[in-house]
C-alpha cells in the first residue's frame, strides 16, 4: 500500500487503496450511507429491498469508476483492517452532465433512469457553486459503523486536508453535508460554508477547504 504523505497518527495509517481493497471499501460505504437523506430521496421508492439493491449498485459502480479513472481513494487502516474510506474526485474527470456514457449505462442498469439523473443533477449543482475548476469534490467519506464515535471521522477529514495541501494543481476541496453533525466535523478542519443548497429536496451546506499549497 502507498502511504499518503503526512501520517495522521501512530495508531492509524491513511493509505491509497489498491484494487483488492475496493470490496471492503464498498461495504463500508454502503453501511455508512444506508440512511443518507440524499440516497434515500434518490433511490428509495417504498421497497426497502429494492432500495438496498440500488444503493449497493450505485456505490459499486461509482467506486469502480473512480478507481479506473485514477481518482483519489484513501483508506484509514489500523494494522491490516480498514476502518474508513474517503473518495475525492477532481474536475479532470467529467462530472455532472459530462459524465461518460459507460458510467451512465452502468448506473441506469443499477439504479434506473430517474436515480441516475438525480446523481448527475447533484454533481451539476455542486460544480456550479465551486470557486474554480481546480477544486476537488469529496464524493464519499465514511467510517465503518462499528468504529464510529471514536474520532475517526476527524482523522479522515485530516487525511483529506493533508492530501489537498500536497496537490499543487488543486485550489481546494468541497463537500456537501446534509447533516449538521457532519458539517461541524468539517468546520473543525478549516472547511468554510460556501453556500446553503437544496439537492433535490435535501437541504445542506456546501463546505470548502482552501488548500495550503502556495
Amino acid at each position: 500500500m502507498m502511504s499518503v504523505d503526512n501520517p495522521i497518527s501512530e495508531t492509524y495509517r491513511a493509505v491509497y487503496l489498491t484494487a483488492e481493497d475496493l470490496r471492503v471499501a464498498a461495504s463500508i460505504l454502503y453501511n455508512a450511507y444506508h440512511d443518507d437523506p440524499f440516497f434515500i430521496e434518490t433511490l428509495h421508492s417504498g421497497d426497502l429491498a429494492l432500495y438496498e439493491q440500488k444503493l449497493r449498485g450505485a456505490i459499486r459502480e461509482e467506486l469502480n469508476e473512480l478507481w479506473q479513472q485514477e481518482q483519489t481513494l484513501i483508506g484509514l487502516f489500523e494494522g491490516e483492517r480498514m476502518l474508513g474510506v474517503v473518495c475525492i474526485v477532481t474536475q479532470q474527470l467529467p462530472l455532472g452532465e459530462s459524465r461518460y456514457w459507460h458510467w451512465r449505462l452502468k448506473m441506469l442498469i443499477s439504479t434506473g433512469w430517474q436515480s441516475t439523473q438525480a446523481l448527475i443533477n447533484k454533481e451539476t449543482c455542486l460544480l456550479e457553486h465551486l470557486p474554480s475548476s481546480r477544486c476537488g469534490i469529496l464524493q464519499f467519506i465514511a467510517v465503518s459503523p462499528s468504529e464510529q464515535k471514536k474520532g475517526l471521522g476527524s482523522q479522515l477529514v485530516q487525511a483529506v486536508t493533508s492530501w489537498c495541501d500536497e496537490q499543487p494543481e488543486m485550489d481546494g476541496v468541497a463537500v456537501f453535508a446534509s447533516e449538521q453533525a457532519h458539517a461541524q466535523i468539517f468546520s473543525l478542519h478549516e472547511f468554510a460554508v460556501l453556500e446553503k443548497l437544496f439537492i433535490g429536496k435535501v437541504e445542506g451546506e456546501l463546505l470548502y477547504y482552501h488548500g495550503d499549497n502556495d
